[in-house]
């Protein structure tokens, strides 16, 4: 095989890798109901409506933190943000960061980019940080099953 027919399949492998890992269209039923869920879960997160948050956080939940670690049990979650984050700390995506890649008859993942703010450091400036999801959809319903938080 000739370099440039090498060139050409190869463009054309990576052309198709890109086509079949693209993230859905902000149009999409699919991001608007995840981007849906994300200002529902963070207005509850940001409100210490533990309610909300425990209907959207999955059972089998594994959530990981570049700081804190891995935590896998929901209910020490939830208390750690209801002793930890409740009536401190609020949480804003940044705007047009947020992308949603569907998972073939499981869901999708989230990515994006977000800022906390504390009210304990009123000075204190909030760089964006990336965040990943992933959420499942059982029946109707879409719960997050996976998550990674790095600051």
């Amino acid at each position: 095989m000739k370099s440039a027919e090498r060139i050409t399949l190869f463009l054309a492998f990576v052309s198709i890798m890109n086509l079949s890992m693209a993230q859905v269209t902000k149009e999409s039923v699919l991001y608007k109901t995840l981007k849906a869920m994300d200002e529902k879960y963070f207005t509850a997160y940001n409100n210490c409506d533990m309610k909300t948050q425990a209907e959207i956080i999955a059972e089998d939940v594994e959530f990981y933190h570049d700081q804190g670690g891995l935590s896998t049990s929901k209910t020490e979650i939830l208390e750690s943000i209801e002793k930890n984050i409740c009536g401190k700390v609020t949480r804003e995506l940044v705007e047009g960061s947020m992308e949603v890649h569907e998972i073939k008859d499981y869901g999708a993942v989230v990515l994006g980019l977000h800022k906390f703010y504390n009210s304990q450091e009123p000075n204190a400036i909030s760089k964006p940080s990336q965040f990943v999801g992933i959420c499942r959809k059982k029946n109707e319903d879409w719960q997050m099953t996976r998550i990674i938080s790095l600051h």
